[in-house]
């Protein structure tokens, strides 16, 4: 995808670790942090915030696909909602406006676990100040920003239940990546190959092995979500025991 912006990317190259990026860092632990800090004033004006996250991480998807449609970069390849993080967004627009339980035990751990490893180590080709840059950033952030929305102010607990009805989404979402990279020539969820400008993957082994470890990397990952809510409900029982 990178030959596409070949005359962007002179521009307005990315640079991982750089203090464009370490910035986007912090800005998503204040933002988190925020959250938490002020989740009792949230949980008053509840209608107006998941208002406002809806409407920019609907917006900010909707002006990146008018880009690249725009300029002629829209292409079947890469553009349908089959990475991760596309499904996960499509999921917080559903979370934002029915608060519903079920999807937000399938966002928890695919929509964290995927927005946090595309902060950390972003396939992104883009840099400040590039339109591109804040959308992915920041739709990125958003992602992770809902599931904590709900868990610091609608207080929803994920669940072991969800933790693999959340894995039995992510492999079924995997397959149907499989199926349209054989069609497309793609590479959803880097079932085809790993990122181009490197990432955590590169330390799972070749293809396609490193496949096999990313599955076994995702429950664990999925496992350390759970774990807080795990402890805290046996702290609860016990005291309720008492």
């Amino acid at each position: 995808m990178s030959i596409l912006f070949d005359h962007q990317y002179d521009l307005f190259p990315f640079e991982a670790f750089s203090v464009s990026h370490f910035l986007m860092i912090v800005i998503f632990l204040s933002g988190s942090v925020f959250l938490f800090r002020f989740r009792n004033h949230l949980r008053k004006y509840d209608h107006w915030a998941r208002g406002i996250m809806f409407l920019v991480l609907f917006l900010l998807e909707t002006s990146y696909h008018f880009w690249l449609y725009k300029d002629g970069y829209w292409d079947i390849s890469f553009t349908l909602p089959l990475q991760l993080c596309s499904l996960s967004l499509i999921l917080c627009l559903i979370l934002l406006a029915t608060r519903a339980q079920t999807i937000f035990q399938i966002v928890y751990f695919i929509g964290i676990t995927g927005a946090f490893m595309a902060i950390l180590t972003p396939e992104l080709f883009l840099g400040f100040p590039h339109f591109r840059f804040f959308q992915f950033f920041i739709t990125h952030m958003l992602i992770i920003w809902t599931c904590l929305y709900f868990v610091f102010v609608h207080k929803f607990k994920p669940t072991r239940k969800g933790l693999f009805a959340s894995f039995l989404f992510l492999n079924g979402s995997a397959g149907a990546a499989f199926i349209a990279n054989k069609l497309t020539g793609g590479n959803y969820m880097f079932l085809a190959s790993k990122p181009s400008n490197g990432s955590l993957l590169d330390y799972f082994g070749p293809y396609p092995y490193y496949i096999l470890a990313l599955e076994a990397a995702a429950f664990f990952l999925f496992f350390l979500l759970l774990i807080p809510f795990a402890k805290k409900n046996r702290i609860s029982r016990k005291l309720y025991d008492k």
